[in-house]
């Protein structure tokens, strides 16, 4: 009997380790159930934020893409089937088109949601070449000049807060606007005294508009120019192209595009419906693969506003299981080399500080932005571990231990968040230094 309860008490002291190490596991397991609730509630917070931006932007003007100025000529086909001409169109891009744009910001706020709005005054200058229709073989007798207009589409006609003037050549004309397909068009008719004559033709363009979030153009001529300066400081150039040049600085930003025929995916000219002039707003090469619709070609400028952290949030919460785990892994080490007794509910509490971490991180991120959100929430919680673990282990070496573990584990998280093209080898690194940390400091470890 004596023998029996040696062999038993034997098999406890060897083993209650190992089996606490498994529950601590399932312990960090099960952190991860409150861990998706938190990962859901970022979600319904980044959706509501797009929610309450989209309602403002279609009380103000949506993102805004111009394209045009075309000229639009009516001619005078012959139908043999019926015996009668028909009409139809062809579309003539200018040879030269430059476009300068000044951009005011303007921020509005619903609630604790920050919405970005901008006005702009535009100035469009370029000009026809001398034989509107020369590849298309129409002859001058069979246009309708009388039909004949000029074309200019923006992607929000809600953003005008002018009626666009027009000046071909001398003449001086305003717009009006004519609901055509899916996109907003606006249109002039095409009078001057050079119609016909095979001398090119001269424009001028000025549109005043506001609109949210994105200003787009669609480089339209044979060789387009775009500048553009806004006084606001964090603008995102993205688009079927980048600017050749670009600056940036506590007084705004100023761009400027070059664009060349040779780059786009449409002819200078072409008849019928061929080429569609809707509005998109392209970010990847995939949504440059629909060549009929010329504004895939648009370039322009992101406004955005750099405190939304929704999704470095969710970024942060991947890294979740790591710092638990690496946490709970010191935890347990203190606990064996100062030969104290932690109890599992008290890991689980400890826990539930870690997965609270990213509550806070979620609601503070929503009024001072990202960074200051992690540096508060991380502090508080390194402090209310640091705190607790004081009060169960009564040593403040094993607290001082436990809090640096907190402040290494959280700094390298924050580090991975902003270090982009070298995440992954900060990652792997850092991961292979901890192994060996951990390592190193179980080597006292004794199976009895």
């Amino acid at each position: 009997m004596s023998t029996e309860n040696e062999f038993s008490g034997f098999s406890w002291q060897n083993s209650k380790w190992m089996i606490k190490g498994l529950i601590i596991g399932v312990i960090a397991l099960l952190l991860m159930i409150p861990l998706s609730y938190i990962r859901e509630l970022v979600q319904e917070r980044e959706k509501r934020a797009k929610e309450v931006s989209a309602e403002v932007s279609g009380k103000w003007a949506g993102p805004q893409n111009l394209i045009g100025p075309i000229a639009v000529i009516e001619y005078n086909e012959p139908d043999t089937a019926r015996k009668t001409t028909v009409s139809r169109k062809a579309y003539v891009l200018p040879e030269k088109l430059d476009i300068q744009a000044e951009v005011s910001p303007r921020e509005k706020h619903r609630s604790i949601f920050r919405v970005m709005l901008y006005d702009a005054k535009i100035r469009m200058t370029g000009y026809f070449r001398e034989n509107l229709l020369k590849d298309l073989g129409i002859s001058p007798e069979k246009i309708n000049w009388e039909r004949s207009h000029m074309l200019l589409s923006i992607a929000d006609q809600k953003g005008l807060n002018k009626p666009i003037q027009l000046t071909l050549d001398s003449t001086r004309i305003e717009m009006e606007q004519e609901a055509s397909g899916t996109g907003d068009h606006f249109t002039a008719p095409l009078k001057s005294e050079k119609n016909g004559t095979g001398t090119k033709l001269s424009f001028s363009v000025d549109v005043d508009l506001k609109g949210s979030h994105q200003l787009f153009f669609t480089p339209i001529g044979k060789t387009t120019t775009v500048s553009m300066k806004s006084s606001w400081q964090n603008p995102s150039f993205s688009g079927a192209s980048l600017p050749q040049n670009s600056e940036i600085g506590k007084g705004g930003f100023t761009a400027n595009w070059v664009s060349f025929a040779h780059t786009q995916s449409f002819p200078r000219q072409w008849t019928g419906e061929v080429f569609k002039l809707q509005h998109r707003f392209p970010r990847d090469a995939a949504d440059y693969e629909s060549r009929s619709e010329i504004s895939s070609q648009a370039f322009g400028v992101d406004l955005y506003i750099p405190v939304n952290g929704y999704q470095n949030t969710l970024r942060s919460i991947k890294y979740a299981l790591l710092c638990i785990l690496l946490t709970f892994a010191a935890f347990f080490i203190i606990e064996l080399t100062s030969k104290s007794s932690v109890h599992p509910f008290q890991y689980g509490l400890v826990g539930l500080a870690l997965i609270l971490f990213y509550s806070l991180l979620l609601s503070i991120s929503e009024y001072t932005g990202f960074n200051w959100a992690y540096l508060i929430a991380s502090v508080a919680t390194i402090v209310l571990i640091g705190w607790f673990v004081k009060q169960i282990l009564r040593s403040g070496r094993s607290t001082t231990i436990l809090s640096f573990v907190l402040v290494v584990v959280y700094s390298y998280v924050f580090s991975l968040l902003n270090l982009e093209d070298y995440s992954l080898l900060f990652g792997s690194v850092g991961l292979f230094v901890m192994l060996g940390v951990l390592m190193y400091f179980s080597k006292k470890l004794k199976w009895q």
